[in-house]
């Protein structure tokens, strides 16, 4: 007799490696570009351009369980459309000329797509290779909600089956919300034959999940095409609760329940005599009723005894209706709203913002919003639409992969090497016309700033001795260690940022008192000291900032006399 136990799993070829990437730790950094940024120094918002499962890793100490909701587009691999990377290993080289990473300070440098492919309909394994793809970044996504947040990922036919698997696994069969539709435009290739396969489609899926699987949103209303005016309903239902059965204009039933309290329900017959009074009649119209109860500030309710002699409770005039999974008033995708900003069609698949500011009203008005497929930049320009009708401080962090834009293309005659590059552009432009926050602090992926000089014993020449007194790479700047220790200490990347002129030295000073570095060699006593004067929780310097030990020990003294609680932090 077999006694092995079958038991049920989604399972797919590579998921093992997945699961494991997912958790293997990232060496890279983020380099500020502030020639690409709006803004750079008072700005809460940020655009990260690179390969969005490195950029979640180094995100982790930053922004662990603090974005409130998650919006993503992933491809929907359908065939043509999905950029997947080969290795997740790869040597400093092979990042580099992978990931576009860029040697000067502007951002210049010359992307390839060696180490990434489309993944066609031949390749044996071709939904196993979009799941790989997927789960690491969903896995490493997950720690960033807050643990009130909600994530939204859009997909269509191809792949609803396996992300709703996948989603059930990193975030919980409990925390599935909802499968929503929403409508798209109907195309079909067949519409030239006689015969189909299959009838075309006008809709697709946003799934929706939340962090914790006892939370509860706020409750979510859409505009309806018709106002509807007041209206009048019958006060007994079905539900049999005893505790809600009482006398009601003599009434008391057998079964079932009344809708509201019996507080509730005197104080609404209270409501409708005081209505009458003030009405001067007993049989009011239902529009006089309606303009009576848009003029009452505290919306009371009101009760009655119906004409058929039964109780009935007054619906009001509305211009809504609750929200349901049918987003079918809404369309997900047209180039319209792209090509008004470009006046040309930059980009293939733009999403709209409406659909994207719907999910914002689950959301706080001060929350931390995420997108690490950025695209053409939607989720941005919803952030910022948003912000400046409701006065808003919603703060975006879009991630996007610098994928080059095809040769022929109408972004690529435009002037846009890649998607990144459309994406803070189209930032750019929308923030023209609107208020609040609406710039952003570029940042890119790249490989660390320190250099590798790791040498075995055997291998270590007097020759190399001098190339040991200095491990930061020569083409890094004071901001890229600057933004590193921001990273590696925790802190937000959005922080307000300036820097001072001290002895000819430059300081950064980073947040309010989090942070303030120098890194200028063999800085004088007066810069550390206005450094300490400043007593920020963190001051970071060079190596190369002191002559000697002396030196080093008479930091330690004047920060011990003149900010005893900063910590010293020496690269």
């Amino acid at each position: 007799m077999n006694d092995e136990r079958e038991y049920y799993a989604f399972t797919w070829p590579g998921k093992r490696e997945a699961m494991l990437e997912a958790g293997r730790p990232t060496d890279k950094v983020l380099r500020p570009c502030v020639s690409e940024s709006v803004n750079f120094g008072t700005t809460e918002n940020l655009y990260i351009e690179g390969d969005n499962l490195e950029v979640l890793k180094v995100l982790q100490r930053s922004y662990m369980r603090k974005v409130k909701m998650i919006y993503i587009d992933p491809p929907y691999n359908t065939g043509h459309d999905f950029i997947y990377s080969d290795t997740f290993r790869q040597s400093e080289s092979e990042s580099r000329e992978a990931f576009g990473l860029f040697g000067d300070e502007d951002g210049a440098r010359n992307f390839t797509m060696r180490n990434y492919r489309e993944n066609t309909r031949a390749n044996p394994r071709y939904h196993s290779d979009w799941c790989s793809m997927i789960y690491p970044r969903l896995k490493a996504a997950s720690t960033l909600l807050s643990d009130d947040g909600v994530i939204f990922v859009s997909i269509d036919d191809n792949e609803v089956a396996n992300l709703r698997k996948i989603c059930d696994e990193i975030f919980g069969e409990d925390n599935f919300r909802n499968q929503i539709i929403i409508r798209r435009g109907a195309k079909s290739v067949q519409a030239q034959f006689d015969t189909w396969d299959k009838l075309g489609n006008d809709f697709e899926y946003i799934m929706f999940y939340t962090k914790n699987q006892t939370y509860r949103f706020p409750k979510q209303l859409r505009p309806i095409d018709q106002p509807k005016a007041g209206s009048w309903n019958n006060h007994w239902r079905g539900t049999d609760r005893p505790t809600m059965r009482y006398e009601l204009f003599g009434i008391t039933p057998p079964s079932g329940q009344w809708r509201w309290s019996e507080n509730r329900s005197c104080i609404a017959i209270e409501n409708y005599k005081r209505m009458l009074s003030e009405l001067s009649t007993d049989t009011p119209t239902q529009e006089e009723i309606d303009e009576w109860y848009i003029r009452q500030e505290d919306a009371p309710d009101l009760l009655r005894l119906s004409a058929q002699g039964t109780p009935e409770h007054y619906i009001p005039p509305t211009a809504t209706t609750l929200l349901n999974s049918s987003w079918m008033d809404l369309v997900i995708g047209s180039s319209s709203e792209i090509n008004t900003l470009f006046g040309v069609k930059v980009f293939d698949t733009p999403k709209l913002i409406a659909p994207i500011k719907r999910m914002l009203a689950f959301t706080d008005p001060d929350s931390i919003i995420l997108d690490f497929f950025a695209g053409s930049s939607t989720t941005a320009h919803a952030v910022m639409s948003l912000n400046a009708s409701d006065g808003g401080r919603r703060k975006f962090i879009m991630i996007q992969l610098p994928e080059p834009c095809p040769p022929d293309s109408e972004a690529a005659k435009a002037g846009y090497s890649t998607i990144a590059e459309i994406g803070r552009e189209r930032i750019r432009r929308a923030g023209q016309n609107l208020t609040g926050d609406t710039g952003f602090r570029a940042l890119r992926l790249d490989t660390p700033n320190f250099r590798d000089v790791f040498t075995l014993p055997e291998e270590l020449t007097q020759d190399m001795l001098d190339s040991f007194t200095d491990n930061i790479k020569p083409e890094r700047s004071d901001l890229d260690l600057l933004f590193q220790a921001a990273a590696d200490l925790g802190l937000p990347l959005s922080l307000p940022y300036r820097a001072e002129k001290v002895s000819g030295f430059t300081v950064h000073i980073y947040g309010t008192n989090e942070l303030a570095a120098c890194f200028g060699e063999d800085i004088t006593e007066e810069v550390i000291r206005y450094i300490a004067g400043l007593k920020p929780s963190q001051a970071v310097f060079r190596d190369s900032c002191f002559d000697g030990v002396c030196s080093r020990i008479n930091l330690e003294q004047i920060f011990r006399y003149y900010a005893p609680e900063s910590d010293i932090r020496i690269l």
